[in-house]
């Protein structure tokens, strides 16, 4: 008989899909007459997030998008009320985000469901945007406890997001199965706490010693 009694999921990129976060930023700015060429976004979109420090991830949702996104536009060369401009972006993002849930989702929850195992997220994202995420994409409700980089002000793969996790679960490490597309905030972030981590890698194209499954379906077979 299976001793796992929980499954954990990240967020975008394991459930659910967008457009590329340069494209979505693009387009935004297109619409309030601010043209940057796409060529320019991919050549030197930056990564900030990973610059931003952990101290930020306490700060209010809105005053965190505000600064990474003038940092953003910084880059980008955008001229103007930058702060303004970042507003615009955080609040317009959903709207232009293409939002898709990965067709493996829905079959893989109700398994899940039907065999009486808890599901949950663990999210680097903030409550508001995995709630509006949710919402929109038809997931409110499914799953017993979600968690947000807001909840513990450490992003993965910081041990504490994923401990608060499991005791809002009242399960242990070894109870519960976290997947995830990250193999440094995930799986790594997972495994350091002693869940069982799985990398799921659609394309296949991650390198590493890592158990891998490239449906969700395929988790299953783990339990």
């Amino acid at each position: 008989m299976s001793r796992i009694k929980s499954v954990l999921f990240d967020l975008g990129g394991t459930l659910i899909k967008t457009d590329p976060v340069p494209e979505i930023f693009l387009k935004i700015l297109r619409k309030h007459g601010i043209h940057i060429s796409r060529e320019k976004a991919e050549e030197d979109f930056p990564e900030f997030m990973k610059e931003m420090s952990t101290e930020s991830f306490k700060l209010p949702y809105k005053i965190f998008w505000r600064i990474y996104n003038v940092k953003v536009l910084k880059k980008l060369g955008v001229k103007g009320d930058l702060e303004k401009i970042a507003d615009i972006v955080t609040d317009e993002w959903w709207d232009n985000a293409n939002l898709e849930i990965y067709e493996d989702v829905k079959e893989t929850l109700e398994a899940l469901r039907q065999r009486k195992i808890s599901v949950g997220i663990v999210s680097n994202g903030f409550q508001k945007d995995i709630r509006e995420v949710l919402s929109r994409t038809g997931l409110e409700g499914v799953f017993n406890i979600i968690v947000g980089v807001d909840d513990v002000g450490k992003p993965k793969p910081h041990r504490e997001i994923f401990l608060y996790a499991l005791e809002m679960l009242k399960v242990e490490p070894y109870e519960s199965i976290f997947v995830g597309d990250d193999p440094h905030a995930d799986y790594e972030g997972a495994e350091s706490v002693g869940m069982k981590p799985l990398l799921i890698d659609r394309k296949n194209i991650v390198q590493g010693d890592y158990r891998k499954i490239r449906d969700l379906r395929e988790l299953i077979s783990y339990l």
